[in-house]
């Protein structure tokens, strides 16, 4: 008798999330699939994901040529293609992002995520606001306006704590405001694979048996340290009085949980971080894959912070310093999501023969 592995992950509330979107999956009952058989209850979207799908296939050509006979701009054309696949065919949450070139514009990324909010009008909607130092006050700003939030592009534990300190920031000026606090809710992406990818690159620079040793350590410890985190602020007085109010937490979210390296097993980051009140947003082949041979061991998290803070001090020792590699990582993410933003546009300037 097979064993329903992600059905074991989400009753140890681990909510499974899809990482990606497209017409053609809500065209063809692929995503549906997905949710009746791998128990996927969310969906998240970037802007590589909407390019690949433009390009791939015809299910876009018709709005496409519309929007083209209309004279829209460019950005406005990504806006309402990603916008109308964020409002079909799924119960779940729906992340979509704002512009990424706005990730140091405060007042702008709040703007941009208000005319998400308002164009899409569905519920289910999570608007994705970078954690950069400029999207911190974003964030606070959005909440207390009733937009719910997938805080993304997170890496360093520091920032995690200030964007739990911005979230529940706005959810006090949104009760002062009147609003009703239960139907705010929000996601903390905190990113995963890359870290292996950034300290393992410096220990392969290093060789030493010491280095090779700490190789796929990073991240996992990272991201355990995060959820530490997030359980010492939930237990703060500030939290327990939002919560009387009615305020959702705010739940970490596993990104970046495909397996770069082929050395490691292809299902780490989904059975090393099972811990309750968590999200795993995986793309398919790694759904697939931890359906078809995860084992799973119960929690993988609760007492493993001490043993997760002996990696970063070891590491140290090597010359590998914490706050130059989520700094690193930060930047180079930033990078990225522009670069996938402009890949999106590019694509779509294309299809519209501009």
């Amino acid at each position: 008798m097979s064993v329903d592995v992600l059905g074991q992950l989400s009753e140890a509330g681990v909510s499974v999330w899809l990482d990606d979107i497209s017409r053609d999956r809500l065209l063809t009952g692929s995503l549906q699939s997905l949710i009746d058989d791998y128990h996927v209850v969310g969906v998240t979207s970037n802007p590589t994901i909407f390019a690949k799908a433009l390009s791939a296939g015809s299910a876009y050509d018709e709005q496409v040529a519309d929007l083209r006979v209309r004279g829209v701009t460019v950005e406005e054309a990504s806006r309402a293609i990603t916008a109308y696949d964020a409002t079909n065919g799924l119960d779940g949450r729906v992340s979509l992002e704002v512009d990424p070139r706005l990730a140091k514009d405060t007042e702008k990324t709040i703007a941009e995520a208000r005319a998400l909010w308002w164009m899409v009008d569905r519920p289910n909607l999570f608007i994705k606001i970078p954690a950069t130092r400029e999207g911190l006050p974003a964030i606070t700003q959005c909440i207390s306006e009733g937009l719910s939030i997938n805080v993304t592009l997170i890496f360093a534990l520091e920032r995690h704590g200030e964007v739990i300190d911005a979230y529940m920031a706005g959810l006090e000026r949104a009760k002062a405001a009147g609003r009703d606090l239960s139907q705010i809710r929000s996601v903390a992406s905190f990113f995963v694979s890359r870290v292996d990818t950034e300290v393992d690159a410096r220990l392969d620079k290093l060789g030493t048996p010491e280095a090779t040793a700490l190789r796929g350590k990073a991240a996992i410890a990272n991201a355990r340290l995060a959820y530490e985190l997030f359980e010492q602020k939930c237990a703060e007085e500030r939290w327990r009085a939002l919560a009387a109010s009615g305020a959702n937490i705010q739940r970490p979210l596993w990104a970046s949980t495909s397996v770069k390296d082929p050395s490691f097993g292809d299902t780490m980051y989904v059975v090393d971080l099972v811990v309750a009140d968590t999200v795993n947003t995986m793309p398919e082949g790694t759904i697939r894959a931890t359906a078809d041979h995860a084992e799973l061991i119960g929690d993988t998290v609760h007492g493993t912070y001490d043993a997760s803070r002996q990696v970063f001090a070891e590491l140290e020792t090597l010359g590998i310093g914490y706050d130059d590699v989520v700094k690193v990582l930060e930047d180079e993410g930033v990078a990225k999501f522009e670069a996938s933003w402009n890949e999106l546009l590019d694509t779509i300037r294309t299809k519209m023969g501009l």
